[in-house]
């Protein structure tokens, strides 16, 4: 049977783990009197006869009621905060003692009373919250259903003419006057960051853990920013509708929309009626991603108040079972006393959530799944997929043939001689070997994720919500580990083949094209249309990828960035790759010129260039931000990226001419990004090294129980950085090619990612938690204009 405190812990929504009742310490309060209790037992005196007749006597209804013995003991007193909330504040007073230390019973149920204010408060605050979203929700999906009805009235009038075939359009009532720029900047960010998501994957719930600090936009450039600015009437009410700019297509259309808009509305502008009205048209798209971005809020609201309703009942299950557990120790009849003050306190009588909730599905059955209710909770409440003991089998088998091929690989290798220094073969060092190093770098980071999904499962950082990931696209840390083992034996198979094929004399042109063909493969499956091999994740990789190559723009969000944090790490898989395509497309593997790509200047630039393109990914996202946020802080940070910039330029520049004079400036660059590099990790990363915090150095909460961790995980970090004094020593093995050295030394790099990646995770975990944000704010496109507007 598993204890209530695990299936409480596991159950609670990790981000409102702070508003929860402080199980924990309630128990702690309780075992004091428990100690206490069994101390006291002790030293008795008194008889089992005796004993025996008190019992007896004690159950005489002649000897007293047993209702009025549980009225006597304790008494709850409801007062009202002063703070003036109008929120009801529970003291216990203890009428008769209930435990052999009166002091500690008084400390339990302070504790107990403060536990049961704070959870009247938080849920009557995140209540508000929802039923002011809910009144919102009930006038937009007003509009919505006003102007789809205005939609398919035109239909049925007939009016499909080839024109409105191709411009679906109705029109509506606008003031001539132009439309203030001045716009909501907060709602702004939360609308860009939404449809985005609702557009990728309709099907699915939005989860994301958006930041919700407002974007300072200058006033002329925020018409730019939606689709249309104008102003039209419905119900009465002067209304906006925002669609926000996410991506490259929809601000060209945009920009397009409103020249458009502006010679329609010039042409007409000496037509204006005496009170001002003109005719705005409205296109059946844009209604189409106002309805995405309901739908999306709806599926928002609709889980925040199943959050509420689990919040509620826990905390319910928490005092039964803390309460039960007194009487046990005490041997009082507390339970039915207290029991009945929090059964009718707010968080557990009010009902106004769940109606709510009611209403919330009713409005998406009817509005958005065609009267189907199973199609409707598809998206309301999607399903997991189940984890199977089948995926645990087949890692445990791919392990197995991941060792055993990757031991043949070696002692071929070591046979043959293919990776010492001056070795007759460097062709293969030159061709082959950049294919395994490669896929050696990437399915080992990918490893190192899985990791972390672990950790982070085991830690309870809610890692899904803040990456957005929904459940058709979320890989689970044994997913992970399946595609890792998977991949590699097949990679190392290969190219065990590749081996012996070379080893046994065959023909070079024929044997080399074997790891072109596995690049290609690989590159097949990750664009592949059929629905196998995760699809939903892999096209999601494909959307990150795009988002992050034309960075400055997309909107940036957190799975963006930390993806390019990741591609900074992988600077020598990016260059292996750039090798293996020129030396496949330029067909050197035909003609056995292998040196054919670092010999030809533009294509040994492009090698450099691609060096510096994951900083300057991360530079442009940034200045995004920046953009689009207007803090300063997104600047300094890509100021660090500047640096590394830098520091790889003055490596590329000593590689080709070395000197004293670039020996100096590499150190002194490299010394200065590192620096820059380890303050941002330990401070804005990790959200260490905080001065007054009650953990010397670290931070006040911290998910991890052992201190030492941490200090362990800077020093780890700290050493890793340094491995750029490779470049100045000019270590290697002994006897050993010079680019196993590197290969070594970039896996080193990508594990210090892997080791950072933990900790950055927790860090915006604990930033969710600490303003108890569990669910996204989404946007809702219609808003109603002031006359001051």
């Amino acid at each position: 049977m598993v204890k209530f405190t695990k299936q409480f812990e596991g159950q609670l929504v990790p981000e409102w783990k702070d508003a929860f009742v402080d199980y924990s310490q309630l128990k702690k309060d309780l075992k004091k009197i428990h100690l206490i209790t069994n101390g006291v037992e002790k030293t008795q005196t008194e008889t089992s006869f005796i004993k025996t007749i008190k019992s007896s006597l004690g159950k005489l209804s002649l000897f007293g009621n047993k209702e009025r013995e549980h009225s006597r003991a304790i008494k709850v007193h409801t007062k009202l905060a002063s703070s003036g909330s109008n929120s009801d504040v529970y003291e216990t007073e203890l009428l008769e003692k209930v435990a052999d230390d009166t002091d500690a019973a008084k400390e339990f149920f302070v504790c107990l009373d403060t536990q049961l204010n704070k959870v009247n408060q938080f849920y009557k605050t995140k209540e508000k919250e929802f039923l002011e979203r809910g009144e919102c929700m009930k006038k937009q999906m007003e509009i919505l259903i006003e102007l789809k009805d205005a939609f398919k009235q035109k239909q049925a009038n007939g009016e499909s003419t080839q024109e409105s075939k191709e411009d679906d359009t109705i029109s509506c009532t606008i003031s001539c006057e132009e439309d203030s720029v001045r716009s909501r900047t907060e709602q702004m960010q939360l609308q860009e960051s939404c449809l985005e998501d609702l557009e990728n994957n309709e099907a699915e719930a939005l989860e994301s853990p958006r930041s919700e600090e407002p974007i300072k936009i200058n006033n002329e450039d925020s018409k730019l920013r939606t689709v249309s600015g104008r102003v039209f009437s419905c119900q009465g009410k002067n209304l906006k509708i925002k669609i926000p700019l996410t991506n490259p297509s929809r601000t060209f259309s945009a920009i397009s929309y409103l020249i458009k808009e502006d010679l329609i509305n010039q042409s007409s502008s000496k037509k204006c009626g005496p009170d001002g009205v003109n005719k705005l048209r409205i296109s059946k798209k844009k209604l189409s991603h106002a309805e995405k971005m309901i739908k999306g809020a709806l599926t928002e609201l609709y889980k925040g108040l199943n959050y509420l309703k689990t919040y509620r009942s826990l905390n319910m299950l928490a005092f039964m079972n803390i309460l039960k557990k007194f009487d046990k120790v005490t041997g009082k009849q507390i339970l039915p006393i207290y029991l009945k003050v929090v059964e009718s306190s707010y968080f557990n009588s009010s009902d106004k959530v769940i109606n709510l909730s009611d209403e919330v599905e009713e409005w998406f059955i009817k509005h958005f799944a065609g009267e189907n209710r199973r199609k409707a909770m598809k998206y309301l409440k999607p399903h997991h997929r189940k984890e199977s003991h089948s995926v645990t089998f087949f890692i445990g088998l791919f392990t197995g043939c991941f060792v055993a091929l990757l031991a043949g690989y070696i002692i071929v290798a070591h046979l043959t001689g293919m990776y010492r220094k001056h070795s007759e073969n460097t062709f293969y060092m030159e061709t082959a070997y950049p294919v395994l190093s490669m896929f050696g770098l990437l399915f080992l980071h990918l490893f190192l994720y899985g990791c972390n999904i672990f950790m982070w499962r085991k830690a309870r950082i809610n890692y899904s919500f803040i990456f957005e990931l929904g459940s058709k696209n979320e890989l689970k840390f044994r997913d992970v580990f399946l595609i890792c083992t998977a991949s590699m034996s097949v990679i190392v198979g290969v190219m065990f083949v590749h081996l012996l094929l070379l080893a046994k004399g065959y023909s070079l042109r024929q044997v080399q094209v074997i790891p072109g063909l596995l690049l290609l493969v690989f590159f097949l499956i990750l664009i592949c249309p059929l629905n196998i091999f995760y699809k939903s994740s892999r096209y999601r990789l494909i959307k990150v990828i795009r988002n992050i190559v034309f960075s400055p723009l997309y909107k940036v969000v957190m799975l963006d960035f930390f993806m390019a944090d990741q591609l900074c790490s992988q600077v020598p898989m990016l260059r292996n790759l750039e090798y293996i395509a020129c030396y496949y497309i330029t067909g050197s593997y035909a003609t056995q010129d292998y040196g054919y790509c670092m010999r030809v200047k533009y294509y040994r630039d492009l090698a450099y260039a691609v060096s510096f393109l994951p900083y300057y990914w991360r530079a442009m996202q940034c200045a995004r931000r920046w953009f689009d946020e207007g803090e300063t802080s997104h600047l300094v940070n890509l100021g660090k990226y500047v640096s590394a910039m830098l520091a790889a330029g003055t490596k590329v520049a000593y590689e080709k001419e070395r000197s004293i004079g670039w020996l100096c400036l590499v150190v002194a660059m490299s010394s200065i990004a590192t620096i820059y590099q380890l303050y941002w990790d330990f401070v804005k990363d990790w959200g260490l090294l905080q001065h007054n915090s009650n953990n010397p150095w670290l931070r006040n909460q911290l998910m991890l129980r052992q201190k030492s961790i941490y200090y362990f995980s800077m020093v780890l970090n700290l050493v890793l950085r340094l491995a750029w004094l490779q470049t100045v020593l000019h270590s290697s093995f002994e006897h050993v090619d010079y680019r196993v050295t590197g290969l070594f030394l970039a896996a080193l790099e990508v594990i210090r990612r892997g080791h950072w990646n933990f900790y950055r995770l927790e860090n915006e975990h604990l930033n969710n938690a600490g303003k108890f944000r569990a669910v996204k704010t989404v946007p809702l496109p219609f808003r109603e204009v002031d006359e001051e507007d």
